[in-house]
């Protein structure tokens, strides 16, 4: 089997979030036949449809296109207001308008992580009414969120807490899974 190739996506620009220490370990967990590239949206602009009618922006398109070119996609996101960051949301509006949905049919996975004991449960839940309008197949479980997190990672990002490392390494294999079986179902 080739190595395959799944894209991280954070869903917090920051670049010592939470999530993007949580997207990091599951890197770090993947089984050896997959591979982890965290990709970048800082550059995608304010959804507007006037801008639209001027062609999909670049960084747009960009994304897209790796999305489209991955196997599978990876989202760690931060939990804002009970729901999906806004920044984030607006990623996916674009890329809903785009031609040829790269998420549709595509493998993903979701994991959250937050400061407090729910670990992002709510944002899972909204993203994936999201993710289910744009035809993404969402690995269903097992699901991890990852409360209390700020005590699971050291100052450096690194998981101290087996547990947690355990939870995102059975994801991990699972989603290998998942991937594979969805390969074969699309033939």
């Amino acid at each position: 089997m080739s190595t395959l190739d799944v894209i991280g996506l954070c869903g917090s620009l920051r670049k010592a979030s939470l999530n993007r220490h949580a997207l990091r370990l599951a890197g770090e967990l993947m089984p050896a036949s997959m591979k982890l590239d965290i990709v970048e949206w800082r550059d995608v602009p304010p959804f507007d449809g006037d801008l639209l009618a001027q062609g999909v922006p670049p960084a747009v398109a960009a994304l897209t296109e790796r999305i489209r070119r991955a196997d599978a996609v990876l989202i760690a996101t931060p939990e804002y207001n009970f729901s999906v960051p806004g920044v984030f949301k607006n990623v996916l509006d674009w890329i809903s308008r785009v031609d040829n949905q790269p998420f549709a049919r595509k493998p993903l996975a979701l994991l959250s992580a937050s400061a407090g004991p729910l670990g992002g449960a709510r944002v899972q839940y909204d993203l994936r009414k999201v993710l289910l309008y744009l035809d993404a197949m969402v690995l269903a479980k097992p699901e991890v969120f990852i409360g209390m997190a700020a005590t699971k990672f050291d100052a450096e990002g690194r998981c101290t807490d087996e547990t947690t490392r355990k939870f995102v390494g059975d994801q991990m294999a699972a989603f290998e899974r998942w991937i594979v079986a969805v390969q074969r179902m699309k033939g």
